[in-house]
């Protein structure tokens, strides 16, 4: 496999293992979430859930072994109410929308596309539950204020 093989498989790697957690996350969310934005919670679950079925096949097409989700995630915060999984949401959305960044520096043709569009749904599900956008969605680096992530407990 060449290295830029390898490159995309990492990127595709951490891109499947973030949507795991977003997924997740998410089940969090709906469980906090006020009625009135249950149903923006489940259209942003259903769009991970697709979003990481789709990764496993691209994984398996590059011949990689897709990585498991894990039995649980350590939340970067307490969520005890609708506000808090608000924000949970509004930084799964940043989280995911890092990973889909470094998949577009990783990929080429018809996966860059892909990255793309993920990296753009994510920013703009941000903005809608942030009620603001950040610059340069997806670039840490670049933003004002840091990118937080849901990580797998042990």
């Amino acid at each position: 496999m060449s290295e830029e093989k390898i490159a995309e498989l990492t990127a595709l790697q951490a891109a499947l293992a973030a949507e795991h957690a977003a997924v997740y996350g998410y089940g969090v969310v709906g469980g906090r979430i006020r009625e009135g934005r249950r149903t923006e919670a489940k259209a942003a679950y259903d769009a991970h859930r697709a979003r990481r079925d789709a990764l496993v096949r691209e994984v398996r097409d590059l011949g990689g072994k897709p990585v498991a989700a894990s039995a649980a995630y350590a939340l970067p915060f307490p969520v005890p109410d609708s506000t808090a999984a608000v924000r949970l949401a509004a930084e799964l959305e940043d989280r995911v929308a890092g990973v889909y960044s470094d998949l577009v520096r990783a990929s080429t043709d018809g996966l860059r596309g892909t990255a793309t569009e993920a990296l753009r749904e994510a920013a703009v599900r941000a903005v809608r539950w942030r009620g603001g956008s950040v610059p340069f969605p997806g670039l840490a680096e670049r933003a004002a204020t840091p990118t937080a992530s849901v990580t797998p407990t042990a």
